[in-house]
C-alpha cells in the first residue's frame, strides 16, 4: 500500500514545484527581456536499504525557452533590445559577469552606465562603462558603442566611447541564475562578439505566453487533486486492510 501512498505524496509534491515555476512564468509576463524557465517530470527510483522497489516523481528545470520576445518600440534613447540571439553583459550583484536582455538602461548620479535595476553595464574589457559628465546626448549605436556629448559642446561635436559588451554563448553553455541573470555554467566570462546588433529606442518584452502558462497551471492543478485523491484511496484501503486483521 505505501507503494501507491510514496507515488501519490512525492507526485503532488513535485507538482506544486512545477506550479511555482508556472506561476513564476506568469507573473513576469510584462518583464523586460524574461525568458519562460520550463519544466518536466521524470519517474527515479528510490535507492536505499534493500532493493530500490519505490519510484518517486521529480520535477526537473531543464533550461529556458529562448525564443525572442517581441520588440516595442519606447523612443528613449538609453532603451535598447538585442536582435536576435547574444546578451548585455552586466555586473551581478555578487560582481560577477553575467549575462541579461534587460535593456532599460540608466546613467547614475556617478556617471555609470547602469540597467534601471542598479547593475553596471560592462564594457568589451569587462570593466564597468564611465561617462562623462554632465552630458547633453548620448547614443547607442547598434554594434554598441556609445556616441556622447558633453554640455556646453557644438551639435555637430562629441565622440565615440566605449562599447557596451554583448556575448553570443550557445545557450547549452549557460543557465539562469537565483536573481534572474545568466551565466556561463563553467564560471567563466564569455569573450565579447561583434556579431551582435541592438536596436535603440526599443525593448524586448518576455517570450512568456500567458495562455499558454494558465493552461499548464490549470492542468498541473488538476493532477495535484488526482494525486490527493490518490493518497486518500491509499488510506482508506490502508484502515480496511488493517480491520480485516483484527477480524483474522
Amino acid at each position: 500500500m505505501d507503494h501507491l501512498l510514496y507515488i501519490a505524496m512525492s507526485g503532488a509534491k513535485e507538482n506544486m514545484h512545477s506550479v511555482a515555476l508556472r506561476a513564476n512564468n506568469l507573473a513576469n509576463a510584462n518583464t523586460t527581456g524574461f525568458r519562460a524557465d520550463l519544466e518536466q517530470a521524470r519517474a527515479m527510483q528510490a535507492f536505499g536499504e534493500g532493493l530500490p522497489s519505490r519510484v518517486f516523481a521529480m520535477t526537473e528545470r531543464p533550461g529556458q525557452n529562448f525564443a525572442a520576445g517581441p520588440i516595442q518600440t519606447t523612443g528613449r534613447e538609453l532603451d535598447v533590445a538585442v536582435a536576435g540571439d547574444g546578451w548585455l553583459a552586466v555586473e551581478a550583484a555578487d560582481g560577477s559577469e553575467a549575462y541579461t536582455r534587460f535593456g532599460n538602461l540608466q546613467v547614475s548620479v556617478e556617471g555609470l552606465l547602469q540597467t534601471s535595476t542598479g547593475l553596471n553595464v560592462l564594457d568589451d574589457g569587462g570593466n564597468p562603462i564611465a561617462l562623462p559628465l554632465p552630458l547633453e546626448k548620448l547614443e547607442i549605436n547598434k554594434d554598441g558603442t556609445l556616441f556622447a556629448r558633453l554640455e556646453g559642446e557644438p551639435a555637430d561635436g562629441g565622440a565615440e566611447l566605449q562599447r557596451i559588451k554583448t556575448v553570443l554563448p550557445a545557450h547549452d553553455q549557460i543557465e539562469k541564475g537565483a536573481d534572474g541573470l545568466f551565466r556561463r555554467k563553467d564560471g567563466e566570462a564569455e569573450p565579447a562578439s561583434a556579431q551582435v546588433q541592438l536596436i535603440a529606442g526599443a525593448l524586448e518584452g518576455s517570450n512568456v505566453n500567458p495562455i499558454s502558462e494558465m493552461t499548464h497551471l490549470i492542468d498541473l492543478q488538476r493532477r495535484f487533486e488526482t494525486q490527493l485523491k490518490m493518497m486518500n484511496h491509499a488510506e482508506e484501503n490502508d484502515k480496511a486492510h488493517a480491520q480485516l486483521l483484527r477480524i483474522g
